[in-house]
């Protein structure tokens, strides 16, 4: 192997033959190979880091937290279901 050269390995993956003809015509719209569509796919995924649902979902709060009127009818709704209720 030539100093500084990453070994390449090859991998076998199963696919849905709907989303293998996407992925193609998606490729040749990109001009690349196969391997480098799933090379390029996988780097991409790597950047993105690995979120858990709560991240996704404060993230999405984050970009788009209620509005006042969501807020007042969220606390209307929760006074008129607790009035219902029989307190002791």
């Amino acid at each position: 192997m030539i100093r500084g050269m990453k070994r390449i390995v090859k991998v076998a993956i199963s696919l849905p033959e709907d989303l293998l003809v996407a992925v193609d015509q998606a490729r040749n719209t990109a001009g690349t190979t196969r391997s480098g569509f799933f090379r390029d796919a996988v780097k991409a995924q790597l950047q993105l880091g690995v979120t858990s649902e709560v991240d996704r979902y404060v993230a999405a709060y984050r970009a788009e937290p209620e509005r006042a009127e969501e807020v007042a009818a969220a606390m209307a709704s929760a006074v008129h279901l607790l009035a219902a209720e029989p307190f002791e």
